[in-house]
């Protein structure tokens, strides 16, 4: 029974902290100021998305001090908004692809990253640790499925955080910030719905990103499909509309 006993304990003992997240947080911090990552969008990134990445590599040193700032001061749970998480991690995310990219400049896509950089047991790119946060190691993978995904339920992150590539959503070029925080979700997924390079809607047919076929569960948790699609489309899709996929194009975004 003693043993019995002792093997429960230690399963439960190895349950409770094999389910702990090892996503990085820190106490004590305060959201840092984001007006550097904003000046280098704003310099280096067209309307449209479209990124001059010599222009960052000649930036590279305020590119540097930014990462450094944010791997300093990760989000305390406690005591941040979750807005102010949210653009944390969104810049996060979007200013470390940045440096993944600058870092490996000139390169056709970033798929190719993988298995150039040969890098042993990583499953691809967005699984290689080349950063930390809050002291720990860490993926641009962990950022979006640990965090943005599990802890936010906010499906237009998907909008927001950008993969260097052609069809992926642009990156914006401003920083995000808890104060405009809805209102530039809200602009991110209008623009990645509605143009017709990403998504082409019909009232009838609509031919949409791949996006919404990888991440279907976090657009249909209040609904179907179609109907998140039509929250932001300015073509309203019928209900009997016929759905597919367009090809992505993982091109470099410049």
């Amino acid at each position: 029974m003693k043993f019995l006993k002792s093997l429960l304990f230690t399963f439960l003992l190895f349950t409770i902290f094999s389910c702990q997240t090892s996503v990085p947080g820190m106490a004590g911090t305060t959201p840092p100021n984001h007006q550097a990552w904003d000046q280098l969008l704003k310099a280096n990134v067209s309307p449209s998305g479209i990124v001059n990445y010599n222009g960052f590599i000649k930036e590279k040193a305020k590119l540097e001090q930014y990462l450094k700032l944010i791997s300093e001061n990760a989000p305390d749970r406690k005591t941040w908004s979750k807005q102010d998480q949210l653009a944390y991690w969104i810049n996060a995310y979007n200013a470390f692809t940045v440096k993944l990219i600058v870092d490996n400049y000139p390169v056709k896509s970033i798929r190719d990253l993988g298995p150039e950089l040969k890098i042993p047991l990583i499953k691809d790119v967005w699984h290689y640790k080349f950063f930390k946060i809050g002291g720990v190691e860490s993926s641009l993978d962990e950022i979006e499925h640990s965090i943005l995904r599990k802890e936010f339920e906010e499906p237009r992150i998907h909008f927001a955080i950008n993969c260097a590539s052609v069809s992926c959503p642009p990156l914006l070029n401003e920083a995000f910030i808890a104060s405009k925080l809805e209102a530039q979700l809200d602009k991110v997924a209008r623009g990645f719905i509605n143009d017709s390079s990403r998504n082409k809607i019909t009232a009838d047919n609509a031919q949409i990103s791949a996006l919404f076929s990888w991440f279907k569960g976090d657009f249909t948790k209040k609904g179907s499909l179609i109907d998140f699609l039509n929250l932001y489309s300015k073509v309203k899709i019928k209900s009997t509309a016929k759905i597919s996929h367009l090809d992505y194009n993982w091109n470099l975004n410049e």
